[in-house]
């Protein structure tokens, strides 16, 4: 354990001094030693920042807190295609109930013609108003039953589409606004360091 701390303590130090050593001009000579030299003022402010960061777990607790938001992300994500499934299990079903109306209306117009067949001449008039009737009113429940079923998917789908797609853009938009705090903070510490 020991061991591993220094070679990574070296490995630390090697790679943080080196953009320091090499800002200066002789980094080999006396005068990079000197407290006057901020070059040196920066470089061990910032080897102690680090090591402040590795004592207190920082990069673990950056690690968990990603690791958390990737989790959280996916869960969104299953819950969006369940979801959608469901949208999907609803308009299979209000679509069959459609198939079923009019199948039921086609039933009633066949009822409606072979009645009218066996009463003949004699109630003819009253006949064909009946069935004008019952066209009429299987035409207008074929034209409910579908206006409803058309209204009620529409209507299910565009409260899961945009539930889904709120859900999804919401959750962009916050690691996207986070990736980009991350960015300008990387940015941002590079440029005091150079």
């Amino acid at each position: 354990m020991k061991l591993k701390s220094s070679i990574i303590l070296s490995t630390l130090i090697a790679v943080v001094a080196s953009p320091a050593l090499a800002a200066s001009k002789n980094p080999l000579s006396s005068d990079f030693w000197h407290l006057d030299n901020t070059d040196l003022i920066v470089l061990i402010a910032f080897i102690i920042f680090m090591g402040v960061l590795i004592k207190y777990k920082v990069p673990g607790m950056l690690t968990g807190l990603l690791d958390k938001r990737a989790e959280g992300i996916k869960s969104d994500l299953d819950e969006a295609k369940a979801l959608r499934e469901e949208a999907q299990t609803l308009l299979a079903s209000y679509e069959r109930k459609q198939r079923e109306v009019h199948a039921q209306a086609e039933r009633i117009v066949a009822n409606a013609k072979q009645e009218a067949t066996l009463a003949g001449e004699k109630a003819k008039e009253e006949i064909k108003s009946s069935i004008v009737r019952r066209l009429a009113a299987a035409e207008e429940q074929i034209a409910s039953a579908k206006a409803s079923a058309i209204r009620e998917v529409s209507n299910q789908a565009v409260i899961v589409a945009v539930a889904a797609a709120r859900d999804i853009i919401t959750e962009q938009t916050t690691t996207a606004t986070a990736n980009k705090l991350i960015d300008d903070a990387i940015a941002e510490a590079g440029a005091k360091l150079h």
